[in-house]
């Protein structure tokens, strides 16, 4: 993202929908920004939102004719333990000169009131605590620092200790949770990978059912639609696909939602970004969730991915310990989040 605080709304700007016919501008605005060309992440934007319109807000400022600004955001039904609706502002950029004119106000109270339109009232986003301009516009819009939890680590596909008692059950009914027994303990935590407990491969479209299986057994609800556009943005929406399932005897037992991309939140960098692990609650303390994770980070290593992230509820102390035990901590991102009346 790219903005700052702004001066008041305009009364002469057009504010519409983007167009398949905005990309270049999009690009070129982003560019003037970033220093680099991000092309090939709006393109993907743009061609999720022209398949998917309920699902993605992407608005542009128009004045004159000339594109100053636009805002992408997308909606949220379950992302990162999420338990009601809400957008996520993965973009808004206002084009260099132009910033302070009010073109960020006006694109942001747009897309304010079309998710008033369709019962969406939280507003999410992120930016990096160096970020001035943008936490300056984010103060100015009224975001406060949400209660999530970031964090990330390097990719290391060295051995994640797995010991018996690792327990990963996730999500559950509102929020991902995890279930650390300290009481097992082996020797040879490390004499052994993680991965190899299980067999573990990458995500394919008829794994959609038992996919589905497992989270009603997690949340004792029928989750479809949620799970089934997670599946199919993790096959079609990422720049690389990397999420993972883990079988064992031929059944399902767990999976590992994740995609590679750069763009959003002004990252100009690729990133994976972890959005949701479940395992099987029948297998609990099997060293499931560290095998997905285990294996995530060897494919991640492989196509030169430095870093890994996700958002966990800061008070899923289960689930936050079993990242930590993976090499996880703080992100030097800052999550925002802003209430809608």
């Amino acid at each position: 993202m790219a903005e700052r605080a702004q001066a008041g709304p305009l009364s002469s700007v057009k504010l519409r929908r983007l167009a398949a016919a905005d990309l270049d501008a999009v690009v070129e605005i982003d560019t003037q920004i970033t220093g680099r060309s991000r092309r090939a992440y709006f393109e993907r934007r743009l061609q999720a939102a022209l398949r998917a319109p309920l699902q993605h807000t992407q608005l542009a400022a128009e004045e004159g004719g000339v594109l100053e600004g636009h805002v992408l955001a997308r909606r949220l039904e379950g992302e990162f333990g999420s338990s009601k609706p809400a957008l996520r502002l993965e973009v808004i950029s206002v084009r260099p000169g132009e910033q302070g004119h009010g073109y960020g106000d006006a694109l942001l109270g747009a897309l304010e009131a079309d998710a008033r339109k369709h019962g969406v009232f939280e507003l999410r986003t992120q930016a990096g605590w160096r970020d001035h301009a943008m936490l300056g516009f984010l103060d100015h819009a009224g975001f406060r620092l949400g209660g999530n939890q970031i964090i990330d680590c390097d990719i290391h596909a060295g051995r994640i200790g797995a010991s018996d008692g690792d327990k990963v059950v996730a999500p559950e009914p509102h929020h991902l949770s995890a279930e650390i027994d300290h009481s097992v303990h082996q020797a040879n935590d490390f004499e052994a990978l993680a991965r190899d407990r299980a067999d573990v491969r990458s995500l394919e479209r008829d794994d959609l059912a038992e996919i589905l299986r497992i989270d009603r057994r997690i949340t004792g609800s029928d989750r479809s639609a949620y799970i089934g556009r997670v599946v199919d943005e993790a096959l079609h929406d990422s720049a690389i696909r990397v999420s993972l399932v883990a079988q064992q005897d031929g059944s399902a037992v767990g999976y590992i939602m994740a995609n590679v991309d750069f763009g959003d939140f002004g990252r100009t960098e690729p990133v994976a970004v972890i959005d949701t692990i479940g395992v099987d609650p029948g297998f609990t303390g099997a060293g499931i969730g560290s095998a997905l994770l285990s294996q995530l980070f060897v494919n991640l290593e492989a196509l030169r991915v430095e870093r890994v992230a996700t958002v966990v509820e800061r008070d899923n102390f289960g689930l936050l310990e079993f990242f930590y035990r993976a090499g996880f901590g703080s992100s030097q991102r800052l999550g925002f989040v802003k209430q809608l009346t």
